[in-house]
């Protein structure tokens, strides 16, 4: 009996030595894996639009911008005191490859996007990042269907926001009396900022002589469409388009001899760049854009010294998006205080709250802050192309 109470009695004690030399080794592991963790946690931006293809223009541009935030960010010591990491995905302006695109950035560990770029693409990634209760935060996506959802903002105008805007501006500067419009019915973009501007456009002092529609399929022959503007007598043609196709317009109406003044929106930014255009054609072309390139401004002369030193080229509308958008994101996440090592709900959750707390100073105006609606505060600013450069108005 005594043998077998003191083999259980010392049984008992190794057990005991054996649970607590356990628990102090666990504890010693966890330490510095916890140390060595929080070292390593990073926060992870994923950035969606199109680098390659027919509108790699506006893609490249936000790409680049955000990676000189981002640097910038970094050298000043992060957001909370953590690193960030700034991860992309080309969907070359098509639906399907920006969720592809998304669904691989979330693979690689995307906790916030900063994207889409082009609205289209943006509408098709909302449902799946909503799904996911990830913040979205589109530099340029201006369709009203990208910010449908709660967990989604935007850094540019909505189409409603250009079109009413444009038509207030033609109307207050008495730029034309008969204005003709050629718009893309098949692209969301176009069409919202058309219907908008016509809306508003029965509240100024022009008339809309004629509206020209063409479609995604059939946008490489605009000789009807300007011969119609030019035979209503209209004196100046919107354009609430993108700079291909307005390129072409300006190619057709020199050939009918149509001296017409013309005036669009963002999307127009980036006109002077497009391969064999005689950019002398788009001498005097007006278009709304909160960015100016040569604005008087210290924060904007930085911005676009980086932008050429390290990509060349003055940096367009879409740049000073995406800028502003990483800096908008920094001071969310620092007015809700997150870490890296929350989930994407939780830091989304965070950044709902968050974004419409915060003022920013940013290259596309100053106290921007957001509605709950995703929508930004600021005021628009004209710019005409002189002499074959971008200039404030």
């Amino acid at each position: 009996m005594k043998k077998a109470l003191s083999l259980l009695l010392a049984l008992a004690m190794t057990t005991a030595c054996l649970v607590g030399c356990g628990g102090k080794e666990e504890t010693k592991t966890d330490a510095p894996a916890a140390t060595e963790e929080s070292a390593d946690a990073k926060f992870v931006i994923g950035g969606i639009g199109p680098i390659t293809g027919g509108a790699a223009i506006y893609g490249q541009a936000v790409k680049n911008a955000a990676e000189i935030a981002v640097a910038e960010v970094n050298a000043a010591g992060g957001i909370n005191g953590f690193k960030v990491e700034f991860i992309w995905g080309d969907d070359e302006h098509d639906a399907e490859k920006a969720v592809n695109a998304y669904n691989d950035l979330k693979d690689q560990g995307m906790q916030i996007l900063l994207g889409t770029v082009t609205s289209t693409p943006c509408i098709a990634v909302a449902d799946k990042a909503a799904e996911d209760n990830m913040l979205l935060l589109t530099p340029s996506g201006s369709a009203t269907d990208c910010t449908a959802n709660d967990n989604a903002f935007r850094v540019c105008f909505s189409d409603p926001n250009q079109g009413t805007a444009s038509a207030q501006y033609i109307g207050e500067n008495g730029l034309a009396t008969k204005v003709a419009v050629i718009y893309d019915s098949s692209d969301v973009y176009s069409s919202g900022i058309y219907e908008t501007f016509a809306a508003e456009a029965k509240n100024q002092s022009f008339e809309i002589v004629v509206a020209e529609a063409f479609t995604a399929d059939n946008k490489t022959d605009f000789s009807v469409q300007v011969q119609k503007a030019k035979d209503a007598g209209a004196e100046l043609v919107f354009l609430p388009i993108y700079y291909q196709e307005a390129s072409l317009i300006l190619n057709e109406a020199d050939k009918q001899a149509y001296d017409a003044k013309f005036f669009g929106c963002d999307g127009l930014d980036g006109i002077l760049s497009v391969e064999g255009f005689e950019t002398a054609l788009a001498e005097g072309v007006m278009l709304l854009t909160p960015f100016v390139a040569d604005e008087d401004k210290e924060l904007t002369k930085n911005f676009v010294a980086a932008y050429e030193e390290k990509f060349g080229g003055i940096p367009n509308q879409f740049a000073a998006d995406a800028y502003d958008g990483v800096y908008a994101l920094k001071a969310a996440i620092e007015k809700a205080n997150l870490t890296p090592d929350m989930s994407v709900s939780d830091l989304c959750e965070g950044l709902k709250t968050a974004m419409t707390e915060i003022s920013i100073d940013g290259l596309t105006g100053d106290g921007i802050t957001w509605t709950a609606d995703g929508e930004p505060s600021k005021s628009p600013k004209a710019m005409v192309i002189k002499d074959g450069a971008y200039t404030a108005m």
